[in-house]
């Protein structure tokens, strides 16, 4: 399969150091993808990722014998790592629960919510030196950008903290679910 390696062997360590970013990407994304249940895509980038693996090491048992090659090797681990992240930041796969504290009227922070596609629910609260409410809403990840924003003009010293959720069933899900596309029960 790697014949031409015998005439230009100079190539080896580039092969190596792409191929371990690929591998190393796709175990990320199938590491994210065991975490949220996803039973199906799981094993799929796992076949894949473990395909471009043994190709990779069976080329680096049989024709790898210099530094450079161990070192692309080692490279494209690390650079795969940083791949991964980066596709994982870019993909946003997932449901978070944002939750957001502020000592203004989280109703008014709910109702900006709504308007703008993202169901929310306010609670009160008591915090260490004064009342809060809480404000929580429940989307995709791709859109945890737009809901800071909101929440950022809303009340720029609003606390919140950010939850990855495995799981979600009924309720107004606003701008997650396909079965709302055309817009939330309600409105």
């Amino acid at each position: 399969m790697f014949d031409f390696l015998d005439v230009y062997p100079w190539i080896l360590p580039f092969i190596i150091f792409f191929g371990r970013i690929c591998d190393v990407s796709l175990g990320t994304l199938r590491i994210i993808f065991v975490s949220k249940g996803e039973k199906y895509k799981a094993p799929l980038v796992g076949f894949f990722e473990v395909f471009i693996w043994i190709v990779v090491i069976s080329q680096v048992l049989s024709r790898a014998n210099g530094l450079v090659s161990y070192l692309s090797y080692a490279g494209g681990y690390a650079a795969g790592n940083f791949v991964g992240i980066m596709i994982e930041q870019r993909i946003a796969f997932g449901v978070i629960l944002f939750r957001v504290f502020t000592q203004k009227n989280g109703l008014e922070l709910t109702k900006a919510l709504n308007s703008k596609g993202f169901g929310s629910t306010c609670m009160n609260g008591q915090g260490a030196v004064s009342n809060v409410d809480v404000v929580e809403s429940v989307f995709d990840r791709k859109f945890e950008k737009d809901v800071e924003s909101i929440v950022r003009e809303f009340d720029p010293n609003a606390f919140y903290i950010v939850e990855d959720i495995r799981s979600k069933q009924r309720g107004i899900f606003g701008r997650t679910s396909s079965i709302f596309r055309y817009g939330r029960p309600g409105k």
